[in-house]
């Protein structure tokens, strides 16, 4: 059957015009929100997390709400079919005959791709293991257009667990496509990029490092890339003890940073960034999550095919 619909798997499925008119959408819906109150009236997005989460679950449950939809669907693979054995695509071919659009998040690397070959409606892949987020990159992008006015011409910084962070993998792959950009990969040896990032940012020709020490880079960033230590990635507890507290931001720490610096982190944060850091005007990491509603908006109606 061909489909004449598209789905979001990776951030890569987008062109940079693409994204350019994501940003434009989402900023739209701030300036004029009465234009888009009832925009997707009968329509219905189904959230299909097979693994906790909370902002992006509730993020794209807001935003379809906000859009005048409506949402249906479960917060863990125990409240679902899949308790009994059921497919992932069995489950996705059954929710596209209630639902015009699905956002799924589950912890096997390739998942999403799997249902987007069985799916009846467009597919969003909300978070796959380790792999790709590519909607927490969308909100990544425009919480840096909005804060730096561009998405070139900067340095970044990503630090903390770089080799499981999904959210870290995508905008490495985003930010690539865009010119001037500097990467500074901050993590301990074990918890560096996996290689297939690092052979794309070798391949690009892009200024880039790897660093183990956030003090002596923190002068030079624009933007500082947090992450937390997933101890859901990690096979063994020991590994996770040890390596969980390596990077913690804190108020002496950004004594060194431009006072123009944009602190951001996916969430949830667990204590890599001291609270105290929270009322820190860098800090935008809240202010990200505001983000994420709005350009996951602006993607519900992109993928429905509503201008």
């Amino acid at each position: 059957m061909e489909k004449n619909f598209r789905n979001l798997i990776s951030i890569t499925d987008l062109s940079i015009e693409e994204i350019d008119h994501l940003i434009d959408v989402a900023n739209d819906i701030v300036e004029n929100p009465d234009e888009y109150i009832d925009i997707c009236k009968g329509k219905k997005l189904a959230t299909l997390f097979f693994e906790p989460s909370t902002r992006t679950r509730l993020s794209f449950e807001a935003a379809m709400l906000e859009l005048g939809g409506s949402v249906l669907g479960f917060a863990g693979a125990s409240s679902s079919s899949a308790a009994k054995g059921e497919s992932v695509s069995d489950t996705v071919e059954t929710v596209g005959c209630y639902a015009d659009i699905i956002a799924m998040r589950h912890p096997k690397e390739g998942a999403p791709m799997v249902a987007s070959r069985r799916t009846t409606v467009p597919i969003i892949n909300a978070g796959d293991g380790g792999h790709f987020h590519p909607t927490q990159t969308l909100t990544d992008l425009l919480t840096i257009k909005r804060k730096k006015g561009e998405l070139g011409n900067i340095t970044l910084g990503l630090c903390g667990d770089l080799k499981f962070g999904r959210t870290v993998h995508s905008l490495i792959e985003a930010m690539l496509r865009y010119d001037n950009v500097k990467f500074v990969l901050i993590a301990p040896e074990e918890l560096r990029v996996p290689e297939y990032i690092r052979e794309e940012l070798r391949k690009s020709g892009a200024d880039w490092k790897e660093v183990e020490s956030m003090e002596e880079v923190m002068h030079e960033l624009d933007v500082l890339y947090m992450t937390r230590v997933q101890r859901e990635r990690f096979f063994n507890e020991e590994d996770y003890a040890r390596l969980k507290d390596t990077y913690i931001l804190d108020l002496e720490k950004l004594e060194t940073a431009k006072e123009d610096l944009t602190i951001m982190h996916p969430l949830p944060r667990v204590n890599e960034i001291s609270v105290k850091v929270d009322d820190d005007p860098r800090a935008c990491y809240f202010y990200q999550a505001l983000c994420g509603k709005h350009i996951r908006m602006a993607l519900i109606l992109n993928l429905l095919g509503i201008k």
